[in-house]
C-alpha cells in the first residue's frame, strides 16, 4: 500500500485518507471494548459494574503508550517534512523502547497495588472480585496492549493510516469472535473477556511489529542511536494527550467515588421499587456506576472517531510545520474543523435514535434471577437521561479536539498541555463533587444529589470549548510567524 504525500497540495484528500482509517480503528477500538462490556453484562450487574471498576485503570495505563506515540509522532513527521529521515528513525528506535520500559514498570506496580488499586477506583465489596478476576489476567497482556497502540501511531505519522487501521481491525474482529467463545462455552465468565482481550492486543502488536519492520515500509523501525534528551522531548510534547486521557482515569475514579458516596446516602426504602428486597444503603452507588459504564461506552462512539479526527491529521500538520508550509497549515486546519463539526453534527442527531437501543444491549439479556424487570428499565432509562445530557454539548466539543490536538500536532508542547489540563482538572473534576453539594444545599432528594455529579461534563465539556478556540485563534498566527522566520530546524 501507497503511503500518503503528506506535503501535497490539495489537502482535502490528504485529510481524509489520514482521518478516516484513524476513525475506523477508534470505532473499531471502541466497539471491541463496548462488546466486552455488552458480554458482560449477560453475567449480572456484578461483573458489569466490576468492569466499569477497571475501565478507568484500562484507561490509565493505555494513557502511557500514547504518552509515547502521539509525543514522538508529531517530531517523527516533522522530522519527515524537513527532508531528515535519519532524524525520523531515531525518533522511532528511541520511542519503541521507552514503550517497553513503561509497560514492564507499569505491569509490576498494577500488580503489586491491584487491591488497594480497584477499590481506590470505586470496588465495592460486591464489584471487587468480579474487577479483580478481569483485572489479573488483563495486566498478562499489557506490555502487549501497550506497544501495539504506541508502534500503530508511527506507521499513521509516515502516511500508513490504512495499514494502521488495519492492524487494530485484525485484533478486534478477534475479540468480538473470541469474547462468547471463552465466556460462554469455555465457562470462563468475566475472565474469558480478559484472556479473549489480551489475545487481541497480541495479534494487534505483531501485525503492527511486521509492518514495521518490512522493507516497504518508508521508515522501519530498528534499534540503537537512545538519547535521553530526545526522550525528553518526546514526553514533553507527549505529555498533552497523555493528560487528556490519563484524566479520564482519574474523572471516572472521582465519578466511581462520588457515585459510592452520595449513592450510600439514598435511604434504601427509596430504592425498594428498583431492587425490590434486595435494596440496600450501598445499592444505588453501583447502580450509577452501571449507568455510567453505559453512557460512557455511547460517548465513546463519538469521542473515540473524534479523536481519530484530530489526531490521524496531526502527521499534515506536523510535516507542513516542518516544511514551513504556513498555507498549507492553515488551509488543512480550516477543512479538520469542518470534518470534526460536521461529523459530531450527524452524530448529535443519530444519538436520538440510538440511544435506548444502545442501552438495552447492556441490560436487556441478563436473567431475571440477577436483574428483575423494573431494575432493567431504571438502568436503561437513566442511562439514556444521561446519554442526553452528554450529547448537547458533543459539537463544541470538537473544538476543544481539534484546537488541542492540532497544537500538539505543531509541536507546542506547552499550550497544549494547559488547555488540557484546563478541562478535566479546572472545571470536570471539582464540578464531579460540588455539584452533588450544591444540590444537597438547594433541598433536592438524595437521588438527584447522586446522580448531579452526571453534569459535570456538560459544564466541562462547554467551557473549555470556548476557552480552547479562543486560545487557539489568538495564538496560531504568532506560532507560524515565529516559526516561518525562523532559520532552525523544527526538532532535534
Amino acid at each position: 500500500m501507497k503511503s500518503v504525500n503528506l506535503g501535497s497540495e490539495k489537502t482535502w484528500p490528504v485529510i481524509l485518507r489520514l482521518a478516516l482509517p484513524a476513525m475506523a480503528a477508534q470505532i473499531v477500538n471502541v466497539l471491541y471494548s463496548i462488546v466486552d462490556k455488552i458480554y458482560v453484562g449477560q453475567l449480572g450487574n456484578g461483573p458489569l459494574a466490576g468492569i466499569g471498576v477497571c475501565a478507568p485503570i484500562t484507561t490509565a495505563l493505555s494513557a502511557f503508550a500514547f504518552w509515547i506515540s502521539l509525543g514522538g509522532g508529531p517530531l517523527f513527521s516533522m522530522s519527515l517534512g524537513e527532508k531528515r529521515e535519519d532524524n525520523a528513525k531515531k525518533i522511532l528506535a528511541n520511542s519503541f523502547l521507552m514503550l517497553i520500559v513503561f509497560a514492564l514498570i507499569l505491569d509490576i506496580l498494577a500488580y503489586s497495588l491491584m487491591k488497594p488499586m480497584l477499590y481506590a477506583f470505586g470496588a465495592s465489596s460486591h464489584s471487587y472480585i468480579y474487577a479483580k478476576q478481569y483485572l489479573q489476567i488483563y495486566l498478562i497482556g499489557l506490555v502487549f496492549a501497550i506497544l501495539s497502540l504506541g508502534l500503530n501511531e508511527f506507521l499513521t505519522a509516515q502516511g500508513m493510516s490504512l495499514e494502521a487501521m488495519l492492524s487494530t481491525l485484525a485484533a478486534c474482529l478477534l475479540n468480538i469472535g473470541l469474547d462468547p467463545l471463552f465466556m460462554f462455552v469455555a465457562k470462563m465468565g468475566i475472565e474469558g473477556a480478559a484472556l479473549a482481550t489480551i489475545l487481541c492486543q497480541f495479534v494487534s502488536f505483531v501485525v503492527s511489529l511486521f509492518l514495521l519492520l518490512r522493507k516497504k515500509t518508508p521508515i522501519r523501525l530498528s534499534f540503537g542511536s537512545y538519547d535521553i534528551k530526545l526522550m525528553g522531548k518526546i514526553l514533553k510534547l507527549g505529555f498533552s494527550p497523555f493528560i487528556i486521557l490519563a484524566t479520564d482515569s482519574f474523572l471516572l475514579i472521582a465519578y466511581n467515588e462520588a457515585f459510592q458516596h452520595f449513592g450510600s446516602l439514598v435511604p434504601s426504602s427509596s430504592l425498594v421499587p428498583i431492587f425490590g428486597e434486595n435494596a440496600s444503603e450501598n445499592s444505588y452507588g453501583d447502580f450509577l456506576i452501571e449507568v455510567n459504564t453505559i453512557v460512557s461506552s455511547f460517548e465513546s462512539l463519538v469521542t473515540g472517531p473524534l479523536l481519530g479526527i484530530s489526531t490521524g491529521t496531526q502527521p499534515i500538520l506536523a510535516y507542513n510545520y516542518g516544511a514551513k508550509r504556513e498555507d498549507l497549515i492553515k488551509k488543512s486546519e480550516k477543512q479538520i474543523f469542518t470534518f470534526a463539526i460536521v461529523f459530531t453534527a450527524v452524530c448529535f442527531a443519530l444519538s436520538y435514535l440510538l440511544e435506548r437501543p444502545f442501552a438495552e444491549l447492556f441490560i436487556r439479556f441478563q436473567s431475571s434471577a440477577d436483574a428483575s424487570a423494573a431494575y432493567k428499565e431504571a438502568i436503561i432509562e437513566k442511562s439514556v437521561r444521561y446519554i442526553q445530557v452528554y450529547m448537547y454539548v458533543i459539537v463544541p466539543l470538537s473544538l476543544q479536539y481539534v484546537t488541542v490536538d492540532g497544537l500538539t500536532g505543531m509541536g507546542q508542547a506547552n499550550t497544549s498541555i494547559w488547555l488540557s489540563i484546563n478541562r478535566k482538572f479546572f472545571v470536570m473534576l471539582p464540578a464531579i463533587f460540588l455539584f452533588p453539594l450544591l444540590f444537597q444545599a438547594m433541598g433536592k432528594d438524595a437521588i438527584e444529589v447522586a446522580e448531579s455529579s452526571f453534569y459535570a461534563e456538560f459544564v466541562a465539556d462547554l467551557a473549555s470549548a470556548i476557552v480552547s478556540t479562543a486560545v487557539y485563534f489568538f495564538v496560531l498566527p504568532k506560532i507560524l510567524k515565529k516559526r516561518m522566520t525562523s532559520q532552525k530546524k523544527a526538532v532535534v
